[in-house]
């Protein structure tokens, strides 16, 4: 199956914002920090979050589209600690909480097969 021609640029989109919202809006960010990481979380805010804007660009640009593409797909999966993390912090809050960590789980994985479809159908 062929993607859009959008597709990889919706990728690169959602990669974008993301990583903007890591520098604009980081404390929410900071508290999905796995605690076994070493250092302060707002650092590894901005690095997942310069991460992302790098991966934006690069998939964005078809000449970089592909290895992008894989690199995202890799990530998504790198993030998912946090994500777990987020929902074991979140298991006592209010039910929209609760509810909004624990459905960010299952997302990680359409947006790993968006990634490699992408890096698959990208052209070179």
């Amino acid at each position: 199956m062929r993607l859009a021609p959008r597709s990889p640029l919706l990728l690169a989109g959602l990669l974008g914002s993301a990583g903007v919202l890591h520098f604009a809006r980081p404390r929410p960010f900071d508290t999905t920090v796995p605690r076994l990481l070493p250092g302060a979380p707002r650092t590894w805010t901005y690095v997942s979050g310069a991460v992302e804007l790098g991966l934006a660009a690069a998939v964005a640009a078809p000449r970089t589209r592909r290895a992008a593409s894989l690199a995202a797909a890799g990530f998504f999966v790198a993030v998912l600690p946090a994500n777990v993390q987020m929902a074991l912090d979140r298991r006592e809050r209010h039910a929209a909480m609760r509810a909004a960590a624990y459905a960010r789980l299952p997302l990680q994985a359409p947006l790993v097969a968006w990634a490699l479809r992408a890096s698959r159908d990208a052209r070179g």
